[in-house]
């Protein structure tokens, strides 16, 4: 069965380098034969976490349609920007909001749970964002998720992608497909299991 695969950037700004790698993420993914379906979180809104909000009105639907989307992928391959060598707010937002779902409907429902999940960042310096995604990690692994150990960094992105968006970089674009490669491992077991 063909890994599902979804490729969530975590940055919604005009011109992000979280989705350019997003974009060559997906391409590399599909071209290694996985279903990819990739998103914006600008299409899925969402206010501030908040537990009085919660409790007054439940958990916000594109909240919900988000975890339902992460459930239906094997795989997740988040393209997370660096703010302050940490988690940006609107991938944590969106993170803590999924992670607060227990039912859907009358069934128990856990979207994190059980999920593989790859982290690639892209930035200008000379890391790549590479700080941030240990915090990031940490709050996956927390939600209930399955990092893989390969990443992805991308230094000086704003010069790194090609005009088809692919990587220019040889050596970056093997991490990207390492990246992709055992994701896609990872999620064959998964669905084969």
């Amino acid at each position: 069965m063909t890994p599902r695969i979804l490729v969530l950037p975590g940055s919604n700004r005009n011109g992000s380098f979280n989705a350019a790698l997003a974009a060559a993420a997906s391409l590399e993914l599909a071209g290694q034969g996985a279903d990819v379906s990739r998103i914006s979180l600008a299409d899925y809104p969402l206010p501030l976490v908040d537990e009085n909000l919660r409790n007054e009105t439940g958990i916000p639907e594109n909240a919900v349609k988000l975890g339902r989307l992460i459930a239906a992928h094997s795989g997740v391959f988040l393209c997370c920007p660096e703010y302050n060598s940490s988690i940006p707010p609107l991938l944590k937002n969106m993170i803590d909001w999924v992670s607060l779902i227990t039912r859907d409907g009358d069934r128990p429902f856990k979207p994190w749970q059980g999920r593989y999940v790859a982290l690639g960042s892209a930035s200008n310096g000379k890391l790549g964002g590479i700080r941030g995604l240990y915090h990031v990690r940490s709050v996956m692994v927390n939600v209930g998720t399955q990092v893989i150990s390969e990443q992805c960094a991308v230094s000086g992105a704003a010069d790194a992608f090609e005009a088809d968006g692919r990587l220019k970089d040889e050596r970056t674009n093997a991490m990207l497909a390492n990246t992709c490669k055992s994701l896609i491992r990872h999620c064959a077991m998964m669905t084969a299991s």
